[in-house]
């Protein structure tokens, strides 16, 4: 197989769980024999992956650029992976044109339309959000990100309460998602990491640049770290974050123990030396990597139910859920002293990863999904009336656009 990934950004695995994702994904297709093209429009950035060296092709892409056309052409791709519906909006037409036979995959870290409207949510109510109603889902970003999962053959998705509200808001067959959750291998989980006593302090760790983030980092300064630190004078937070802007830096302060201090050199590391893991996320959508490492090096969590959600498939939580300032600060309090309570949820986090992020079973699935469509494509497409239709007005208007910029583009 010749697989072409289109990216929104060159893969950052230590800065992103979508950088992560993608290298997960890249991987598997590498461990199949498949010659694996990753094409971006983005520019070159400090802490990108060394493709070359994982025996990735590279190539930079231009948007509303007929040289894509000859590019794709000449790659011939077998399975195109989109990664993020504005990619697939913006070279999902020239992708059928010049390669119509080629199966075309979304990859969606996340169900966007649902972060977005959680955010719009929060922003009216400034609590963790417990539900959304359809006129809040029903957004401009879910007609063009649910479009882009009709328009694609299958959509691989993180999340099972992802899957599940497509098919009940927006009426998305089954035949077009694959469930597919992080992929993590036996040898990466921590049954060694450091005990009760060898650990101390808290820490949080997530993207400054991703908006749940900086909203869980503006909760713990201003309500949930000073409530905890009354209760242990001499624990410490522990804030790591890739891209840190000067207004989270302004927020270190060592006197209240609150210690911002940027991106991290080691996740496993800082993770295996904290005691407990902090994750106050009021909004948010997919499955959080901080929390998937937390469970990696045994490091029991406190979440809310966003931060949760989607990542257990029923098992016991590997640590306290809480939805409120109190709340949170009464089980973060509880877990970093009960010794035998911590035991237990580190216990269940090594459950969890052994049997949701499972790198056999996911990586198995998605490949007898992917070629059980190649052999029936073209019935596979005559199934999915909605998408051909939808493909055909999209691509239409999109070639037209494109090709005006094109054109205005152009030099004289």
């Amino acid at each position: 197989m010749n697989v072409l990934i289109i990216g929104t950004v060159w893969p950052e695995p230590a800065s992103s769980g979508a950088g992560l994702r993608m290298m997960e994904l890249m991987r598997l297709f590498l461990q199949q024999q498949w010659q694996v093209t990753f094409a971006c429009t983005a520019a070159d950035s400090e802490f990108m992956a060394d493709l070359d060296t994982l025996g990735v092709q590279r190539q930079t892409i231009d948007l509303n650029d007929s040289s894509f056309d000859q590019f794709v052409a000449d790659l011939a791709p077998d399975l195109v992976l989109f990664d993020r519906f504005p990619m697939e909006e913006q070279f999902g037409w020239r992708v059928e044109k010049v390669c119509p036979h080629a199966l075309r995959l979304l990859e969606t870290i996340d169900l966007h339309c649902l972060r977005h409207a959680r955010h719009t949510v929060f922003k009216r109510q400034h609590q963790v959000v417990q539900a959304v109603t359809k006129s809040d889902l029903y957004s401009e970003v879910a007609i063009r990100e649910v479009a882009a999962i009709l328009r694609c053959d299958l959509s691989i998705m993180v999340s099972d309460y992802e899957i599940e509200l497509l098919q009940s808001a927006f009426s998305v067959d089954a035949s077009l998602l694959q469930l597919c959750p992080f992929m993590f291998a036996e040898h990466q989980i921590r049954d060694d990491s450091p005990g009760f006593e060898q650990r101390q302090h808290f820490v949080s760790i997530g993207n400054f640049r991703h908006a749940p983030n900086w909203d869980a980092v503006l909760w713990l300064k201003q309500e949930i770290w000073p409530r905890i630190r009354a209760r242990l004078p001499a624990a410490e937070l522990h804030i790591y974050g890739a891209y840190t802007p000067p207004k989270a830096a302004a927020l270190h302060n060592p006197k209240e123990g609150f210690l911002i201090k940027g991106r991290a050199a080691d996740v496993n590391q800082a993770m295996l030396s904290a005691r407990v893991c902090l994750a106050p996320l009021r909004f948010g959508a997919g499955i959080k990597t901080k929390l998937a490492d937390a469970m990696l090096n045994g490091t029991p969590s406190v979440t809310t139910g966003v931060g949760a959600e989607g990542m257990s498939a029923g098992l016991p939580w590997s640590g306290l859920i809480a939805d409120s300032a109190d709340s949170f600060t009464e089980q973060a309090v509880n877990l970093y002293q009960d010794k035998q309570q911590w035991q237990q949820c580190q216990q269940h986090g090594f459950d969890i990863v052994r049997n949701v992020f499972n790198e056999k079973a996911n990586g198995e699935a998605l490949m007898q999904r992917i070629r059980q469509i190649r052999e029936n494509l073209a019935g596979h497409r005559q199934n999915n009336f909605t998408g051909s239709m939808l493909r055909h007005h999209h691509h239409r208007s999109t070639e037209f656009m494109s090709r005006w910029i094109e054109a205005k583009n152009r030099p004289v």
